[in-house]
Order: structure tokens, then sequence, then C-alpha cells
């Protein structure tokens, strides 16, 4: 029952209560203390360590902050750091024939119900609990819509939403589909950009029951793909929605996930090549609703790119995209990776470098994701863990080495005893095509949380 979750949670090092509709949480924790089942000292423990941090905080001296302490908030400069970090977050996950960057002057039909819409960009927890004031309180930024048209220019815009989200309703309500409209649009546009996802939301009202996309939706761009103009699919999502019946239709794809305010002017820059992508996939996009899986999935979860003497029951899992997926207008070649100590113990720091080169004719970031592999272990190890990552620019024909550091410790895993251990053995480390080996010449175990 209730009381007898809150003695479990207190007594694991819970610190705090979030259940603002429901008072018996005080009540309870009181009996509990008074019976001897959570004891006085885990509550001076949760108490001190609360006030401890509202301290160092200043909050008793000054509970509330002044705009005028923060003279830059909303200023030339965050705007700018704002733009940059959606310019590298978004992800162009297909670019065939090189359709991206769109040229200058052509006729773009700008559709789908994300296309004209902050709230969107904003996703829940921004200007309000559900994202729903977001159009509201951020009309002073762009739209996709906006956006495009500002770049492209007014005269080369055509827009149509052909699927929109209800006003004032739930965020998954959308109002009766025109795609009639949207498909006549497209006759006299050269290119079609498809802005497809799902409207703001969060906490409970947000949950899913599936992952598929809308069905207005997928018909929309399953019309539009009927007019043989090319798709340009973008989508502004919270969550990885079920696209692939309609992806073979798009030319390119580019997942801008919920990039705030300046969301719709970095995809502006970066599909008229004014900026380049380098931003990675940072989950792994499932292709069908039962292919769910995390990055570092074990060994019996096949997905098709399994490192060597890998086992599979066939559990075959289909996936959209991997994690750390993510195209540029350029390419990049990796080549030396070293390590400093092939042969470590527990208490060692491991120095890796690569060479990383712009293979292609413009400028580009690439991150370079450093992954673990354990290849034997008392408890099935994950296939890999990122360990570490760092983002270079690099001009076209330009080399910069690389250096990423690695704690030997953060190899360890929980065992079966619920201590820390680190064991002897082979570890495969991978950064780009690059592989290399490296050896744990001797077994550690440690009770620490923090290793």
């Amino acid at each position: 029952d209730k009381k007898e979750a809150i003695k479990l949670a207190i007594n694991a090092g819970i610190d705090m209560s979030m259940d603002p509709y429901d008072w018996k949480f005080c009540t309870l924790l009181k009996e509990l203390v008074e019976e001897g089942e959570v004891p006085m000292s885990r509550i001076d423990d949760a108490v001190s360590r609360v006030l401890r941090l509202k301290y160092r905080l200043n909050l008793f001296e000054k509970p509330y902050y002044d705009s005028k302490d923060f003279p830059l908030f909303g200023s030339a400069q965050h705007a700018a750091a704002a733009l940059q970090a959606a310019e590298e977050s978004l992800v162009l996950l297909k670019n065939t024939d090189g359709i991206l960057p769109l040229a200058k002057g052509k006729k773009l039909l700008i559709t789908g119900p994300n296309a004209n819409s902050m709230r969107t960009l904003n996703g829940g927890w921004s200007y309000s609990w559900q994202g729903d004031r977001a159009d509201e309180h951020a009309v002073a930024y762009n739209t996709i819509l906006e956006a495009f048209t500002h770049k492209f220019g007014a005269d080369n815009i055509i827009y149509e939403a052909g699927v929109t989200y209800k006003k004032g309703g739930n965020w998954w309500e959308e109002d009766a589909p025109e795609i009639e409209k949207a498909v006549a649009a497209a006759a006299n546009a050269d290119y079609i950009v498809a802005c497809i996802g799902e409207n703001s939301y969060c906490e409970t009202p947000g949950n899913l029951t599936n992952l598929t996309l809308s069905q207005n939706q997928l018909d929309l761009v399953k019309a539009l793909a009927k007019t043989g103009k090319p798709i340009i699919l973008i989508l502004n999502e919270g969550r990885p929605r079920l696209i692939a019946d309609i992806e073979p239709l798009a030319k390119a794809v580019v997942n801008i996930m919920l990039p705030g305010n300046y969301g719709g002017d970095a995809l502006a820059n970066l599909v008229a090549g004014d900026a380049n992508f380098s931003g990675k996939l940072p989950f792994t996009y499932p292709k069908e609703i039962n292919s769910l899986i995390t990055y570092d999935y074990k060994p019996c979860e096949h997905i098709g790119q399994q490192m060597e003497g890998a086992y599979n029951y066939d559990a075959q899992v289909s996936v959209q995209w991997a994690f750390g997926y993510g195209l540029s207008y350029t390419t990049f070649a990796y080549s030396n990776l070293k390590v400093d100590k092939p042969n470590f113990t527990a208490d060692d720091v491991l120095t890796f470098t690569v060479d990383v080169k712009n293979t292609g004719n413009r400028i580009g970031k690439e991150s370079v994701l450093l992954f673990s592999s354990d290849l034997v272990a008392s408890l099935t190890p994950d296939i890999r863990r990122l360990r570490a990552f760092e983002k270079v620019e690099l001009k076209p024909g330009e080399t910069k080495t690389v250096t990423l550091k690695l704690k030997a410790s953060d190899l360890a895993f929980v065992g079966y005893d619920g201590k820390w251990i680190l064991e002897k053995g082979d570890f495969r480390i991978q950064a780009g095509d690059r592989i290399l080996n490296v050896a744990c010449t001797d077994t550690k175990k440690w009770e620490t949380p923090n290793k």
C-alpha cells in the first residue's frame, strides 16, 4: 500500500516527495517514524541534504532572483548561442542524391501540422505545462514556415498544412484533414517540405499507447508522394514516432526533435546550406512498434550490426536509424586509433587518440564518439557503451588528432552481489570505423556507488 511504498522509498534514500495532490504522505511518514519503521536519522539525513543545497544556492538570503542580476538574459549573445545549439543539434538522417541543401530560387510547399507552430518547436514544460501557450508567448520568434519564408523569399513559399492540430484541444487531437488542398498546392512547387510529428505534451496527458504517427499525417505524406514532387520530411517530435511506411517516399529526412525558439531559423539555415549538419541521433530510432531497444543492447538483441562473437536467438530488432547516426554535407575519415595503455588496471586513466579528416569539399563539424565493448563478463555485457565524445570542426582536406580520456574504473559494472567490479579481460574500443583491443590485467571490486 502507499504507506509501505513511502517506507521503502525513504529508507532507500529518497529525500523529497513531489506528490502535490495527496497530503497523506506527510501523515503516513510521521506514523512510520513513530512506529520505528523509518529511523529519525534518515529524516535528519534527508532534511540536512535539502537544507544544505538551499544554503549553497543562498535561498534563505535571496529566495527570488531579480532580472537585473542577469543582464545578458534574452540578449543577442544568448540568441546566437540558442541558434548555434539548434543548428548543431538537428540531425540529417537521409539525403538521397544530395538533394539538400536546396537550391535557391525554387518553389517550396511547406505543409504538415508542425509547419507553423511555436508550440511544437518548444514542447511541454516550456512556456506552460503542456506547452500550449508557446504560440501566444513566442510570437517574436519564427515558426518553420516563417523562417523558410525569410530565408527563401515569400514568392518561393506555398503554405497548405493539410493536417492541423485542434486549437485548445488535447495534444493528440487533429482537425478534419484537408489533404486534397495540400496535394493541389504541390502542383506549383518544386519541392515539398512536410513538417510532421506530434504536438507539445508532457507527463501523463502525453502518454502514448503506441508510437505510430497519426493516420492523418501518414495519409498526407502518401498523398503528396503520388504527385512525384521530391519530399523532405521534417520530424518535429519529442519521441521517435514510427515512419517506416513513409520514409521510403522521402528524398531527405531531418529530425529536429524539440529545438526551441530558434529551431525554425536553424532548420532554414541548414536546409539552405548556410550552415552544415553535425547533429547525431541521441537514441536508437525504431522501425517497428515492437522494436524499441536501448543503444547499449544485449548480445541476444540482434540489430544487424553485431560485434564479432555476439550470439542471437532470432531476436531480430528492426531499427530505422542507430544511436549516434547523423549525416553531414561533407564526409569524414578516421585513422590511427591508438591508446597509451593497451594493458591497464582499475586505477589507470586511458588516453585514446584518433585522426579525423574532412574528406569532403566544405567545412563541417564531426562528433567523435568513443564506444567500449566488454567482450566477456560474468554478467551478460552490453554490446557497447558510449564512453567519451568530442566535436571538432574541420576544413576540407584538414586532419585533426582528437584525444579522448577514459577512466578504467568507468568500465566496471554492478555484479550479482551489488558491488562494482572491473574484471580481468579484453575490451573492444571503437571510434568511427576504427577498432582496437585493450586488456584489463587484474580484477577489482569495490562498494561505493560512485566507484
